[in-house]
């Protein structure tokens, strides 16, 4: 598995690995992956999720955890490939905040789940962000797996 997000990546880990493993991606990158790659190599998209059916709560969770990420330019890179823009990038819009992290309850956490699987995941690999992201997120991962499984 190689670690993938843009055209020539992607190229490579379709060509001289098992396939790609996307960080920080939506379900349209995930369709624009298995398109690139067609049907053999494995495409397993991280999404990074937040328990919470509370918009703000969500906001204040990941804002600055995701504005950290889009900093770097491979991952600015990406989401302007996927259609946002600098403004959305350097303020962390909720548009590209919404299109990156899960957040809700569990129904809302399988749905985009979902929609990366009909996007052409293989497997979708979860990432849960917590206000405490020094704490590992024991109960969020069992409220998931109970859902999800």
């Amino acid at each position: 598995m190689l670690a993938a997000l843009g055209p020539k990546m992607l190229d490579l880990a379709g060509s001289r690995a098992r396939g790609a493993h996307p960080y920080l991606v939506t379900p349209e990158h995930t369709r624009q992956v298995r398109e690139r790659l067609g049907a053999g190599p494995l495409v397993l998209p991280e999404q990074t999720v937040i328990l919470t059916t509370d918009a703000d709560e969500a906001h204040t969770i990941g804002r600055s955890w995701l504005g950290g990420y889009l900093g770097l330019p491979n991952y600015a890179n990406n989401v302007r490939r996927l259609g946002f823009t600098d403004e959305d990038i350097t303020s962390v819009s909720d548009r590209l905040f919404d299109a990156l992290i899960a957040w809700g309850d569990e129904e809302a956490v399988g749905r985009r789940v979902a929609e990366h699987h009909a996007a052409g995941a293989d497997h979708v690999c979860i990432q849960v962000l917590t206000a405490d992201q020094q704490a590992f997120p024991r109960e969020q991962w069992r409220r998931l797996a109970a859902a999800l499984l």
